[in-house]
């Protein structure tokens, strides 16, 4: 197995990635890069220059760009939403695929979802009163219907008139995310980019009145149906999972692993279940996170493992400390476990 880094909009940059690199990684996975890295987001797509210059980038410290991790809302809107300019953008959505296979980025993460990432407060959860986030049902905002021109909490269209998406049924869902499949999956496999679906966090059935679609790992099983292929997987979020209801993270990974249906893994901690829980420290979770490195490693998987979130600990550098010792725990176990440690 492979050890990565995720780095989020505006941190591509050669200190972070040399930061990346001197704590052990040899992959990164870019999070919803925007304009500061990709200027082609303003046209819908993009670019396989820039793509490109942004593995050129990551390579130059000596590290491997293993995917993208979202598409901007703005780009599949209509996707999500089935609304009219649906064809258009899945159009836009094939040529970056195509541009980066181009590029050689070998997988597109992605999270079908409208609400997105909602309701989640900030709070002193990990260790020593670091501060990290949670889905407390007591404490999250009131769950408003999602206004026109927004997904995933954020405006994509400044001028939509008001008024609400309304309810959106599971099976409104499921037919967006298939037709979505069935047009980008042979796109993806010509291009040798695997598509890889987050699951919901957090794993409510419903969220502002919008269904939600992997909210139980078992789930991912119609969405890996709907359209069989290598370039049709799924990103396993490892806390998002134990975050969901009768949902035993163990046997997730070691069905998807088996399967080779994971294109990559966040590998993070969490206590409790939805509809409480807390983002915690790598070692302090209700995940055995030995057993679960057991798990990935006896079912073959080869691929790359990120830390995703960390809490803050209380230093100048926050986010780059709690990475740093998720990566070190990480090398550390594996060692200790005699799993081989790829680059």
């Amino acid at each position: 197995m492979k050890l990565g880094l995720g780095i989020y909009a505006g941190m591509a940059t050669e200190e972070n990635l040399q930061f990346a690199r001197q704590i052990g990684a040899t992959h990164i996975v870019q999070h919803l890069p925007g304009e500061e890295t990709l200027p082609s987001t303003t046209d819908g797509y993009w670019s396989y220059d820039e793509l490109q210059a942004l593995v050129d980038l990551v390579e130059a410290a000596g590290l491997k760009l293993e995917a993208i991790e979202n598409f901007p809302p703005e780009h599949w809107s209509d996707v999500l939403l089935g609304g009219p300019r649906r064809d258009e953008q899945i159009e836009n959505l094939s040529k970056t695929i195509r541009n980066m296979g181009k590029a050689g980025i070998p997988v597109m993460g992605y999270y079908f979802s409208l609400a997105g990432v909602w309701g989640r407060t900030p709070g002193p959860y990990g260790r020593g009163g670091a501060v990290s986030v949670g889905f407390i049902e007591d404490e999250a905002p009131e769950q408003t219907q999602i206004p026109l021109g927004e997904v995933w909490g954020r405006t994509y269209d400044p001028d939509a008139p008001e008024g609400t998406i309304g309810e959106v049924t599971h099976e409104e869902m499921w037919e967006r995310l298939e037709y979505f499949l069935r047009a980008l999956v042979p796109v993806a496999e010509e291009a040798g980019v695997r598509l890889a679906a987050h699951p919901d966090d957090p794993p409510l059935p419903v969220l502002r009145g919008a269904a939600r679609l992997i909210t139980h790992p078992s789930y991912y099983r119609r969405l890996l149906d709907a359209v069989p292929s290598h370039y049709n997987a799924i990103e396993f979020c490892q806390g998002t999972v134990t975050e969901m209801i009768d949902a035993d993270v163990y046997d997730a990974i070691r069905t998807y692993a088996s399967e080779g249906k994971i294109g990559y893994v966040h590998f993070r901690n969490v206590v409790g279940k939805v509809p409480n829980y807390r983002e915690v420290f790598i070692d302090e979770g209700d995940v055995d996170m030995a057993k679960a490195l057991t798990a990935y490693h006896e079912s073959g998987y080869e691929g790359v493992l990120i830390p995703d979130h960390t809490p803050r600990t209380n230093c100048s550098a926050p986010w780059h400390a709690g990475m740093a010792y998720a990566l070190g725990y990480m090398r550390a176990a594996m060692t200790a476990l005699d799993i081989p440690i790829d680059s």
